[in-house]
């Protein structure tokens, strides 16, 4: 599911939270702030173009629709997801000044063999993705076999990602 979340009122002065769930890609602009919750083996991919403080951010579930065991949401993948976000983002038109943060990609099925290495491969593929659009990975806070939510500064191009057992890191 892709939504525009540059549109609307923000009120008060106050960053309004788009909130981005497993399957979905937001494009905002500052002072809107973009967060994804539950990252486990999932991947948050924020993209962000510095000059018109715009950016969008994707929860990327697989790497591509040959990983999936049923029909759903195509904008899960990140095969999908990337390509088409990064068209959303470059309808605010200019030179393409893209960047890239990632988080998530975890261990989190130990038990299941068929999807322990799931998180390893989103990742992978996400990087590869980016790759192909010509986006550097600037910093990443990937792997482990913990949870984390993303929280994308559109002013910054901030991201601060939490996670239970290692508190906050700034990307």
């Amino acid at each position: 599911m892709l939504n525009d979340a540059t549109e609307g009122p923000v009120t008060g002065g106050e960053p309004h939270v788009v909130m981005v769930t497993t399957g979905e890609v937001a494009v905002a602009e500052h002072p809107q702030v973009l967060l994804t919750p539950a990252l486990g083996s999932c991947v948050g991919v924020a993209v962000w173009d510095a000059a018109k403080r715009r950016g969008a951010l994707a929860h990327v579930m697989l790497p591509s629709p040959q990983n999936a065991l049923a029909d759903g949401n195509p904008d899960r993948f990140a095969t999908v997801a990337l390509p088409k976000m990064v068209d959303m983002l470059a309808q605010g038109g200019g030179l393409r000044r893209y960047v890239a943060k990632i988080a998530g990609g975890a261990a989190m099925f130990k038990g299941d063999t068929a999807m322990a290495s799931i998180g390893d491969r989103n990742v992978e593929e996400v990087k590869r993705q980016l790759a192909l659009l010509r986006i550097p990975v600037l910093a990443e806070d990937t792997g482990g076999s913990h949870a984390r939510t993303m929280e994308f500064h559109l002013d910054t191009g901030l991201v601060i990602v939490r996670s239970y057992l290692y508190g906050i890191r700034e990307l």
